[in-house]
């Protein structure tokens, strides 16, 4: 089976669920806060592993050994789940803009950590190496993206956003 059928929930979910739930958090999903120095850099590699994993996905089949598909199978499934969840979380942001329920009484940034489960899965049912080193790359410098996110956050929500920060921890 290819695996490029691993991304089709992740794209109705991300795209056609956050849509239908909110066309305004569709638009604040893609923006970027302004970025400084190596954030810039980071952007360009992130952008970049984003889309290799989605094309090289077209390329790769799935595998069916028992172990790996089975322990890949239950990692990706907890991807779609925790992206369903997140999603459904970041649509319904409260009044001043934060988010501060569900998965984000547990993470500052519960997307970036959904995405790097969800990919994971694919690569292990997948056991593709180059995937894996992919993945990091997109998780690296997704961490310099979030930084930016959080300077941003900071100037434009203030204390409220510090004492989140203060509460919740970036990753988990």
């Amino acid at each position: 089976m290819n695996a490029f059928l691993t991304v089709i929930p992740l794209i109705l979910i991300r795209f056609g669920l956050l849509s239908l739930l909110d066309k305004e958090a569709l638009k604040r999903a893609a923006l970027f806060a302004p970025m400084i120095g190596k954030e810039k850099v980071a952007l360009w590699f992130y952008q970049i592993s984003n889309i290799l994993i989605f094309v090289y996905l077209c390329f790769l089949k799935i595998k069916t050994d028992p172990y790996w598909f089975y322990v890949g199978l239950a990692i990706y499934g907890l991807g779609v789940l925790l992206c369903l969840v997140s999603v459904l979380n970041f649509a319904k942001p409260a009044e001043n803009g934060i988010n501060l329920k569900g998965l984000y009484q547990l993470s500052r940034n519960p997307m970036y950590l959904v995405y790097f489960i969800y990919f994971l899965g694919c690569s292990l049912l997948t056991r593709s190496l180059i995937l894996l080193a992919i993945l990091f790359v997109f998780q690296i410098s997704a961490h310099w993206i979030i930084l930016s996110e959080e300077r941003w956050c900071v100037k434009k929500f203030g204390q409220e956003y510090i004492d989140y920060m203060n509460k919740v921890r970036r990753y988990i």
